[in-house]
């Protein structure tokens, strides 16, 4: 399983120390910047999803190509 926690700065180095001790879990730092690619991929798929299963409308692609 892969878990990505927001943790203040304070606090992070801590419990980074705390899961690296235990043997079952590696560590992986990423950047602010992979954080936010990775939240904003995850609130696509979660947008998609809503868009197949009827519940939310999808756009029009000449509209979304504008917007780029």
């Amino acid at each position: 399983m892969k878990v990505l926690l927001d943790i203040k700065d304070n606090k992070a180095l801590h419990l980074m120390e705390v899961l690296k001790s235990l043997p079952y879990v590696r560590t992986k730092q990423i950047t602010g910047e992979k954080a936010l690619l990775l939240e904003e991929i995850r609130e696509a798929a979660e947008e998609m999803k809503l868009i197949q299963e009827g519940k939310k409308q999808a756009r029009n692609a000449e509209d979304f190509l504008n917007e780029l």
